[in-house]
């Protein structure tokens, strides 16, 4: 287990890759346009240069918008085959989503609402469906988000690394107690998780 790749590392390199280059990108275009407006000013070029047919500009700015859109996607489909790729023996855990809370089942049969429990440095595979409409979990600081389709299973996985208290929502307006439809995820130590979860 200790050679886990939190999927959490993906998400943000992926998040931090596109926008850090989009930023490069929009400064650059920025300060190109500002000198091209004092360059290539009507009293300075009052001919305009015809560049059509310019083989070498159009092969440029042809290749590169494409090598740029293909880096982002590459890192944003490896984040991606992180979230999907289930290391073994993780907990598995069913949640329900029905208007307007979530109920969540573990392996021993225990059922509780609105909150998640699970063990330090454990991986944690959530397999979601609706009882109902359409919603969707996220789970913010495991950047996690995944639909609950009625009549559909679906999942999503997170390593939980540090112990404490967190929110997680719904995400997909599923009508007028949407805004409500929160819950609790706490991550203990395994030997606490044990215990609650002989808890009645």
């Amino acid at each position: 287990m200790n050679n886990i790749t939190n999927p959490l590392k993906g998400v943000d390199q992926a998040f931090i890759y596109i926008i850090g280059f989009s930023l490069a990108l929009l400064t650059f275009i920025t300060i190109l346009m500002i000198v091209f407006v004092f360059k290539y000013r009507r009293s300075k070029n009052p001919h305009p240069s015809d560049i059509r047919g310019n083989w070498i500009l159009e092969t440029v700015w042809t290749v590169i918008p494409t090598i740029i859109a293909l880096s982002m996607f590459y890192i944003g489909w490896s984040s991606y085959l992180g979230l999907r790729d289930v290391p073994p023996g993780a907990i598995e855990i069913e949640v329900y989503a029905q208007q307007f809370s979530w109920i969540v089942v573990y392996p021993t049969g225990k059922e509780v609402e609105n909150e998640i429990v699970v063990p330090k440095g454990k991986p944690v595979k959530i397999n979601l469906t609706s009882e109902d409409v359409l919603h969707s979990l996220f789970i913010p600081t495991f950047r996690v988000k995944v639909d609950a389709v009625k009549g559909m299973s679906s999942y999503v996985w997170f390593y939980p690394d540090k112990e404490g208290e967190y929110m997680f929502h719904c995400t997909e307006y599923c009508g007028i107690g949407h805004s409500e439809m929160n819950g609790t995820l706490r991550v203990v130590p395994e030997a606490d998780y044990e215990k609650w979860l002989e808890e009645e």
